[in-house]
């Protein structure tokens, strides 16, 4: 017979308070609570005989708040902060979290809530040289490990935390998935990097509380009959923050409290970037630019894609002279058009090329790889260096940080492969060129190394450009660094197109702001790999494709950062017709309705900076007890007081320009209860709580604005973000009456790092709806 090997008792035995912390202890581990605010509690369990020492980048609040007691009435152990209260039962150690008014909040399994599973990680070993295979793929020259010789690293758990959500609780974040889905009850959700996946470790609820794993290894959330839990892939302890916001957006506020605040980007960066793949000469980029202010198209940006550098020196940084024999005076003619200049870099280099021999002379690439040790301060410093002499110093603008996973094993096949193969492939491959408890987080200190490279280098000289960085890789904490995260490289169907919206919107809920994605999708025609799979093989030829590229670029006009690129056809507006055609028009409305809502985007832009806020989220932000938003995947605000409705389905042509029969031009939007909308365009109001048929012409994309709302909008369309007129009459404040509102107006120089010294403008406008009388007042701090 067998018997049964008993486990440690998890009961807690004692309870202490020492230097403002909170321990527990068990024959199992002991825990360690400590208050980062009113509503903020990191936990972290251990069942080694110290907690790690580890320094982890994410994090930046290291204060221990004193604001609380805790109680023993023998069963259970009460911990009491202001606007938090976790109930501990001794027997189970189990925790249960309210609010500070005694609202429940979140439950941990009754039994064996927490486990650890310890392992041993292996790492290269220095003595062997791999056997290294390289695949060439879309997605530049993929180095995989065939053969190696490994030794033992370091000890890890796998952690896993099991939880118990209430009845009809809604989830969201952990970053963007491609699968389509808002709410994450129900899923499987495999939290790493990929190409079209940034993994964040952040899951918001909509009773208004979140939890933040501080893993940087990859990660796994389950709700399905497997269970309800979090799991982390590599870790000294489990390490997590709880955070009560008493809203969703008071759980952003706390998370870039914990992490750090958003720069704020420059303001041409919220204007038009022209992108495709790829542009190849100076002179080609010129004409673009140029074409676009004849047409009086709006522009503030033009991007060049990979192949910068000479041929086969893949990752130089350095300009090819024979396509761009004067990188310095090509960026000026476009600096004076009030176009600004973005360049593609990569983490990868060709071992030809000298940045290549200069790392791997300093011994600081990553272990079996031709990347570059984002890890070490001394490879951020020599990355950046070669960034600034070859690159920067001709006056670039700013960057695109590209394939800043780096590694992207799905790419490797020509089938899709199931996401939990991925999620395997994803750990195998990294964790023999990365450090095993940091699998998740070189996009983090790629970006790191530009953000701090280019502040310091500025400082030196006196300049001020605020950092842009366009990247595919983010994690936590990210959001001080000037990142702009994309959704990798899609495909051309309806189905993506609708897909993304959910995607970006789980991404933003997990703290981070600036967010967007490849207008048009960047594949369009379909190959023989299971990521080439667009649906118009005729590319931009296809009105089909045409209507499609028009929807999608409406719904990129209410987005933080409106951008278009792609292969496989041209992406200038023009490519889609000409003028007086019904597609080029579309797109030079939406184009013109882009720069015209500047003034409100760039307060929203201000308010991501000032008050922690986001710029797009899911309606159940503002609507957490209306059941019929917390799953709505294709409406969303666009700030606090514009609901966009994006236009999802074709009404006017398939596949092959074939033309549709009998298709209503509108699209069924719901209006959430407790409040009145207007339509946008028509400024008819309507009750909230129902459903409508929204006009959905070719020109229009729906939108509509909660009653007791004021938009500051430009008065006049413009073809860059500095064209405008300043003073008062610049800008007109469109009220939609009802109730009072209030609207806080930011301007700043639009560049340079003032705005950390407080050298911005605020105006409050004030509604009285009573009186019909609009008041503006100054209201700096």
């Amino acid at each position: 017979m067998l018997y049964a090997m008993p486990d440690k008792s998890c009961s807690i035995i004692k309870a202490e308070r020492s230097e403002n912390r909170f321990y527990l202890y068990s024959e199992r581990g002991m825990y360690r609570i400590e208050a980062k605010g009113a509503g903020i509690v990191r936990i972290t369990y251990t069942e080694r005989e110290k907690f790690s020492e580890r320094e982890k980048p994410g994090v930046l609040q290291t204060a221990v708040s004193e604001q609380w007691e805790y109680s023993d009435d023998g069963e259970k152990i009460v911990y009491r902060a202001p606007e938090l209260v976790i109930e501990i039962d001794k027997k189970s150690a189990s925790f249960t979290y309210y609010d500070g008014s005694g609202g429940l909040l979140l439950r941990e399994r009754e039994r064996d809530s927490r486990e650890l599973e310890e392992f041993q990680s292996y790492e290269l070993s220095g003595e062997q040289e791999a056997v290294v295979e390289k695949i060439v793929t879309p997605d530049g020259t993929k180095e995989v490990i065939r053969e190696a010789a490994r030794v033992p690293g370091e000890r890890f758990y796998h952690t896993r935390l099991h939880l118990q959500w209430q009845e009809g609780e809604a989830l969201y974040g952990l970053g963007q998935h491609e699968e389509g889905f808002l709410n994450l009850r129900g899923q499987t959700v495999f939290v790493h990097q990929a190409n079209r996946k940034i993994a964040i470790p952040m899951l918001l609820s909509n009773l208004g509380y979140g939890i933040l794993m501080d893993t940087y290894s990859p990660m796994i959330f389950n709700d399905t009959v497997y269970g309800s839990y979090l799991y982390t892939e590599a870790d000294d302890e489990q390490d997590f923050y709880f955070m009560n916001g008493g809203s969703m957006d008071g759980v952003i506020r706390q998370y870039r409290y914990l992490t750090g605040k958003a720069a704020l980007l420059p303001k041409w960066a919220f204007g038009y970037l022209q992108s495709q793949e790829r542009y190849e000469t100076a002179e080609e980029i010129l004409q673009v630019a140029e074409q676009y202010r004849e047409r009086g198209i709006g522009i503030d940006g033009i991007v060049l894609d990979w192949l910068s550098w000479e041929d086969n020196l893949w990752g130089q940084k350095t300009f090819d002279k024979k396509r761009f024999p004067n990188p310095e005076e090509m960026i000026n003619r476009l600096h004076a058009m009030q176009v600004h200049f973005m360049i593609s870099i990569w983490p990868t280099m060709d071992e030809k090329c000298e940045n290549y021999k200069e790392f791997k002379e300093k011994e600081l690439l990553l272990p079996g790889s031709n990347v570059y040790n984002a890890f070490s301060e001394e490879g951020r410093r020599l990355y950046w260096n070669q960034v600034n002499e070859g690159l920067f110093c001709h006056g670039i603008d700013a960057w695109w940080c590209d394939s800043s996973e780096p590694y992207t094993p799905e790419w490797n096949h020509k089938d899709r492969p199931e996401p939990a193969k991925l999620y395997a492939e994803y750990i195998d491959t990294t964790k023999d060129h990365m450090p095993t408890w940091a699998l998740n987080a070189f996009g983090l200190y790629h970006a790191k190394a530009l953000y701090e490279g280019q502040r310091q280098a500025q400082a030196a000289s006196g300049r001020e450009k605020r950092v842009v960085n366009l990247t595919r890789s983010s994690y936590t904490g990210q959001q001080r660094y000037g990142t702009i995260l994309w959704s990798g490289d899609t495909e051309a169907r309806w189905s993506t197109f609708r897909k993304q919206i959910a995607a970006g919107l789980n991404f933003c809920a997990g703290g981070m702001p600036y967010w967007t994605t490849d207008i048009g999708a960047f594949f369009v025609k379909s190959g023989n790999q299971w990521f080439w799979q667009g649906d118009y093989a005729k590319g931009a030829e296809d009105l089909g494709y045409r209507e499609l590229y028009v929807r999608w670029y409406q719904w990129s006009c209410f987005l933080p950062i409106l951008r278009a690129h792609g292969t496989d056809c041209r992406r200038e507006l023009w490519a889609f017709g000409e003028p007086g055609e019904p597609f080029y028009e579309a797109l030079l409305a939406a184009n013109r309705l882009r720069y015209r809502f500047l003034p409100y985007i760039y307060s929203l832009a201000g308010a991501v900076w000032l008050e922690d806020a986001s710029m797009i989220k899911p309606l159940v932000f503002a609507f957490p007890k209306d059941a019929q938003v917390t799953d709505c995947k294709d409406q969303y605000l666009f700030g606090d007081r514009l609901m966009v409705c994006p236009v999802t389905e074709p009404m006017y042509y398939g596949v092959d320009s074939v033309a549709l029969q009998d298709v209503p031009k509108c699209r069924k939007v719901y209006l959430p209860a407790g409040e009145r909308w207007y339509d946008f365009w028509t400024e008819e109001c309507y009750e909230g709580g129902q459903w409508l048929e929204a006009p959905a012409l070719l020109d229009r994309i729906p939108l509509y604005v909660r009653e007791g709302s004021i938009l500051p909008l430009y008065k006049k369309d413009c073809c860059f973000v500095s064209e405008h007129e300043t003073g008062e009459d610049a800008i007109e404040y469109r009220v939609y009456k009802g109730k009072d509102a209030t609207f806080c107006l930011y301007e700043d120089a639009g560049d340079g790092y003032g705005y950390e010294r407080g050298e911005y403008e605020l105006t409050l406008l004030q509604w009285k709806d009573a009186e019909g009388e609009l008041l503006k007042s100054c209201c700096n701090r």
